[in-house]
């Protein structure tokens, strides 16, 4: 027993001295603010080695037995036990030396022992408020071993002794190991293993569950220190580690959820800047891309705001500040507002006539594919007789049927478009006044292009004309068939085309139209009566034929391969595309295209405008 108390002193000694050696290097310089100290062992809390006690010599005559047997009885009812001369246990020692056999005596000596040992036992239960009371129990020990050695319940308290020292022992231990940051949960030898002892030794020892509250807090701080270096799978193995510790406290919790908070409004962050970045027109793209690399570097797989700014700068490329299938106007000073324009999708197709389609021509051929890879707004339905009044009234332009005096209109006695004297924008398809809401007709290519440029004047944007490669990816909205709708005949309300149930005010019937079909009409219509396209946009396939930008070439050889106006300075010729109420179903096929001079006017041709995003 005696060489086991002395190994538990000496290991104690030992855990002392390597508190003071320097802590090993950190493993990482993210940690390195984790690891400074936490527990500080101070040298007054290791027991100095306790001498083997002496009981003081005391004399013991028959005429002073009395008087110190009454004062050993004294001391022993106040608890002096063995501190000096005057305390019960030396004298009641010295008394017995003198008289062996009065078992009155060894009773009184019993009473000392059980005593003496629940002054250890207090000393031990105290060394949780005060690390000193551990000498106290050392003290105790010393004088037990000396008063019976052999005694069951000095053995049992002895034995108790050794294991608050391997407790104390392991404590210094795991402070060691703490302050040198050696802690992961895993160590055989680190600070938690140690603590660990200590608590299977004591169970409740105040400092070693104080040590684990300690190591708990490293590791979270680690978890801390990673999170603010955008280590967050760092940070959630740390606070996995710390959760291990001290399971049932809610540290760990709390911690994850200010991390999960900072991680959230860094995320958050990043991308409110990278959507303020989208509006600059320069580098904005680019930017904001880089704050969406920093943010997929912290966010979570899916993250809604990562996910978000990808979706904005996704559309930032192919439509600048608007959405596919966005409805907007622009202003045009003094209040006024342009056409109704609908955002289309970028995307492909494939242009032409397919291989074997009837009634195609040679100029709707080779069929080629076509990429956009940007959106564009295109006006939602034709430019309307109200829309085009305005551009008049401001800048007192004369169409070509103005100047002239004279359109092509439709001729109800004969059934034929004609020349007709005084018709020009503000007629209808029969020479009479057009409604506001009616699209614009009797206007030339150079009539189209001169709106246009007029509109990108006044709202600082740039409108044109179709490129004829946009116009039948419009028209198409993303079919491949024939006709816009698909195959076949068109479904009901598909648009203003030459259905066989048509009639005209006089009763007059088409000789080559869609069998059985009815649109309710006979020549132009309010823009917008009949149902959208796939892309929101009206009267495409119907109505009226539409000029575009591009002059007539008579196959599509060499044609742009990026859908842009085929252009040839100072062209005579342009294309018009896309069916009216007066074509025939060949004309009224998505492929079909055909030459007019720039100067004609007639019923049947309108136009609308795209503006670039």
């Amino acid at each position: 027993m005696r060489a086991k108390l002395c190994s538990a002193i000496a290991l104690l000694a030992l855990a002392a001295a390597c508190a003071r050696q320097p802590p090993h290097d950190p493993a990482s310089p993210g940690e390195a603010r984790a690891r400074a100290p936490v527990v500080t062992v101070s040298a007054d809390q290791a027991v100095s080695p306790v001498a083997p006690w002496r009981a003081p010599a005391i004399e013991v005559t028959p005429e002073s037995a009395a008087a110190l047997r009454r004062q050993a009885d004294e001391a022993l009812q106040e608890g002096r036990l063995f501190g000096s001369d005057a305390d019960a246990i030396p004298l009641y020692l010295a008394l017995a030396r003198q008289s062996p056999d009065d078992p009155s005596l060894q009773a009184a000596l019993a009473r000392a022992r059980a005593a003496l040992i629940e002054q250890g036992d207090a000393a031990i239960a105290g060394i949780d408020d005060d690390p000193l009371q551990l000498r106290r129990a050392h003290e105790a020990a010393a004088v037990a071993r000396v008063l019976a050695p052999s005694d069951r319940d000095v053995q049992a308290y002895l034995d108790r002794v050794d294991r608050a020292d391997e407790a104390q022992a392991a404590n210094r231990m795991g402070e060691r190991e703490l302050n040198a940051g050696r802690i992961d949960p895993g160590s055989a030898n680190g600070a938690i293993a140690w603590f660990g002892k200590a608590l299977a030794l004591r169970p409740d020892d105040a400092r070693a569950l104080q040590g684990l509250a300690a190591v708990e807090s490293a590791l979270i701080r680690r978890a801390e220190l990673a999170a603010e270096q955008g280590d967050y799978a760092q940070a959630e193995r740390r606070l996995a580690q710390a959760a291990t510790v001290r399971p049932g406290t809610t540290a760990v919790e709390d911690a994850r959820g200010r991390i999960a908070l900072q991680r959230a409004l860094r995320i958050n962050a990043l991308r409110d800047a990278g959507l303020a970045a989208l509006a600059d027109p320069d580098d904005g793209i680019d930017r904001a891309r880089a704050q969406l690399a920093a943010m997929l570097r912290i966010a979570k797989a899916g993250d809604p705001a990562a996910v978000d700014l990808r979706e904005r700068i996704e559309l930032a490329t192919h439509y600048g500040l608007f959405r596919p299938g966005q409805v907007f106007t622009d202003g045009l000073g003094a209040g006024a507002r342009g056409p109704v324009l609908v955002v289309i999708p970028h995307g492909a197709f494939r242009m032409g006539a397919a291989d074997g389609e009837a009634d195609a021509t040679d100029a709707e051929r080779p069929a080629r594919n076509i990429r956009f890879d940007r959106g564009l707004a295109m006006s939602r339905t034709e430019v309307t007789v109200a829309e085009f009044a305005r551009f008049v009234a401001a800048t007192g332009y004369r169409t070509r049927a103005e100047r002239r005096g004279y359109s092509i209109a439709y001729d109800e006695r004969s059934g034929n478009l004609t020349r007709r004297s005084g018709v020009d924008w503000r007629s209808d398809y029969a020479g009479n006044r057009a409604a506001d809401d009616q699209p614009v007709i009797h206007v030339s290519a150079k009539d189209a292009f001169a709106y246009a440029d007029w509109l990108s004047e006044r709202s600082r944007q740039t409108y044109r004309l179709p490129s004829e490669a946009e116009f039948e990816y419009a028209l198409r909205a993303g079919k491949a068939g024939r006709y816009p709708w698909g195959d076949g005949a068109p479904p009901a309300r598909a648009g203003n085309v030459t259905g066989g149930a048509d009639a005209s005010p006089s009763g007059r019937r088409w000789t080559n139209a869609f069998a059985g079909y009815a649109d309710g009409a006979w020549g132009p219509v309010p823009v917008g009566r009949y149902a959208p396209n796939a892309f929101g946009l009206h009267d495409l396939a119907g109505n009226v034929s539409e000029w575009v930008a591009d002059c007539w070439h008579d196959t599509y050889r060499r044609a742009p391969r990026d859908g842009e106006a085929w252009v040839n300075p100072g062209c005579r010729s342009r294309v018009v595309r896309g069916g009216s109420w007066a074509s025939s179903p060949a004309q009224t096929r998505s492929a079909w295209r055909i030459a007019s001079d720039a100067d004609t006017t007639n019923a049947r041709v309108g136009f609308r405008v795209v503006r670039e995003l």
